[in-house]
């Protein structure tokens, strides 16, 4: 049995809500899919063990519907308007970490096997498949003045998923990736979905085109920086708060923000690096701590997270001139500190 990573009390703030009120609905959502999907995708959710009994809570962080509560809540929304929306961008998030674990060949996640590693790829893909409509028929059979729009929206980001992770893989093939590529792919792969996430908190409280905008860009910026400090853990981060196996990224060579910025600082360190990234065949831990030491040789880890703390400082920015709910303002901050301050 599986027990949930800790949460900071900072953390609490923001996801104290949604860790209320989104199992009981994902469980009722996940029991649409029959035993055996239903089991797979409750496992993925943290919502029961591999064998099907049920777990308490849910094993996920619910970072992401948690923005889509406090944002409704900072632009006067109510949480039931906007819950069904949190509720869709959950079960695509975890739709797209069944299919990231496969392609990336991960065996553990949230200090457990992965969905493919336990049940296998054939089912880990149809569970994926199966989250990403029942997300859409979720959201979708919601009535509510936001809906068109917002099914729309969720099409729209499941397609920037889709563009940001091929980048990702394609990155690991290709040479002389620059900073501005890695991070468009970072805007892809992470930030679409936490875009979205605000952007349908703003809709559902009938927020103005200009707030939605707003926030969707905000949402954006967090969650660049929120990949940032991801990319930061996975090169050294501590395996037991993880959950991941240390320099998992390192050890796929996968050219994470950190790596990128390393590569094209054009110092010896640089050159050391790009050489062991070329070398064919498995890594060695000695290997793996050296590349880490390289990386920050070069700068590519200051420079990561100074890029997270302009991004913070830009998202700021785009919600600083609207009359906020100062209460639900105050949970965004708490949660972006967390966020972007974290070691799990």
């Amino acid at each position: 049995m599986t027990t949930t990573p800790a949460i900071t009390p900072v953390l609490e703030a923001g996801v104290a809500q949604a860790r209320s009120l989104l199992p009981p609905m994902l469980r009722e959502q996940v029991a649409t899919l029959g035993d055996e999907l239903g089991r797979i995708c409750g496992y993925q959710l943290g919502l029961c063990d591999a064998d099907g009994d049920p777990l308490h809570g849910c094993g996920g962080k619910l970072v992401r519907p948690a923005f889509s509560l406090l944002c409704s809540a900072a632009a006067g929304g109510s949480a039931d308007e906007v819950l069904p929306a949190a509720s869709a961008i959950e079960l695509l998030h975890n739709a797209s970490l069944i299919h990231d674990d496969i392609m990336d060949g991960d065996h553990a996640r949230r200090h457990r096997p992965t969905v493919w590693a336990r049940f296998g790829v054939p089912l880990a893909l149809l569970a994926g498949d199966a989250l990403i409509a029942l997300g859409f028929e979720v959201l979708g059979g919601h009535r509510h003045p936001a809906t068109a729009s917002a099914v729309a929206d969720l099409a729209r980001t499941l397609r920037h998923l889709a563009i940001g992770q091929e980048q990702d893989l394609r990155f690991e093939r290709e040479q002389g990736i620059g900073i501005e590529d890695s991070l468009a792919m970072l805007g892809g792969k992470t930030g679409a979905l936490l875009a979205c996430a605000c952007r349908m908190g703003a809709r559902h409280a009938s927020a103005p085109p200009d707030w939605t905008d707003r926030f969707g860009r905000f949402g954006m910026h967090i969650g660049v920086a929120f990949q940032l400090v991801d990319d930061d853990l996975g090169i050294w981060g501590d395996p037991g708060v993880t959950g991941k196996p240390v320099g998992t990224d390192l050890r796929a060579r996968k050219k994470s923000a950190p790596v990128v910025a390393a590569l094209q600082a054009g110092t010896a360190d640089s050159a050391r690096l790009a050489r062991l990234y070329a070398t064919p065949g498995d890594l060695t831990d000695t290997q793996v701590t050296f590349m880490a030491d390289l990386v920050e040789g070069a700068g590519g880890r200051t420079w990561a997270l100074a890029e997270a703390d302009r991004r913070i400082s830009a998202a700021w920015d785009l919600l600083d001139p609207l009359d906020l709910d100062l209460d639900a303002r105050r949970g965004l901050v708490e949660l972006t500190t967390a966020l972007t301050t974290r070691r799990y």
